[in-house]
């Protein structure tokens, strides 16, 4: 929804109006007027804190050289660790994340996908929540692509488990893993069009058979203005 010429919406930090940012009638959620202002990029320098540090330096020496280019930005919030990973080095960064003796993230908790349509050259990310049952430490790994170019590593050779995960970040938000033994959808028809979770998806208006009955666009559907 464009916020051009409305009261109280900043253009800086980019803000939309409504819970879904719907640009037509389709919010029907109650919530058309709200307004999301979204903050700076962040990103943290060191002392991380807690066991984060020891993350990170034990990640910096199983890297070496390449640590610099490997590892774009390091973000603490809520108490969480983000390592934002160039897209070309991802494989390698998991690879040294599960198999150093300092840092074994043994376990992938799964691969999610977002998308950021207002983030120009990096539209799509690939998240990836990793558990370290020996150490009892959590780490999150972001991958971002551009919508235009929106391939990642495929990294089912590190965690098997990556399989289906990485099938439903593809079939949900069109984010192409290269290498991935099978690349399918998973939950959408193999003739579907488009990717449903992208936040640029039209919202209702789909043709929508259950059991008989046709479910309406949400347009046409009770108001909650």
């Amino acid at each position: 929804m464009s916020t051009d010429n409305l009261p109280g919406v900043p253009e800086e930090p980019i803000a939309r109006l409504g819970m879904f940012g719907a640009g037509d009638s389709g919010d029907t959620s109650g919530y058309g007027r709200l307004v999301v202002r979204r903050p700076a990029r962040p990103s943290a320098a060191k002392p991380y804190g807690g066991y984060f540090d020891e993350l990170a330096d034990a990640l910096e020496r199983a890297a070496g050289d390449v640590y610099e280019g490997m590892v774009e930005r390091v973000v603490v919030d809520r108490d969480e660790l983000t390592l934002h990973v160039a897209r070309e080095r991802l494989p390698e960064a998991l690879r040294h994340l599960r198999d150093d003796p300092a840092l074994r993230f043994e376990l992938s908790l799964g691969v999610s996908g977002v998308h950021y349509p207002e983030e120009t050259g990096a539209e799509l990310r690939a998240v990836y929540h990793l558990c370290s049952i020996t150490h009892n430490r959590r780490v999150r790994v972001e991958v971002s692509c551009p919508d235009a170019d929106p391939h990642v590593p495929s990294t089912v050779s590190i965690y098997p488990t990556h399989d289906w995960h990485e099938r439903e970040a593809y079939d949900f938000f069109g984010i192409v893993f290269d290498g991935h033994p099978a690349l399918t959808r998973i939950e959408m028809p193999d003739d579907w069009e488009g990717h449903p979770q992208r936040k640029d998806y039209p919202l209702g208006g789909i043709p929508v058979e259950y059991r008989g009955a046709t479910i309406p666009a949400p347009d046409q559907r009770r108001s909650y203005a």
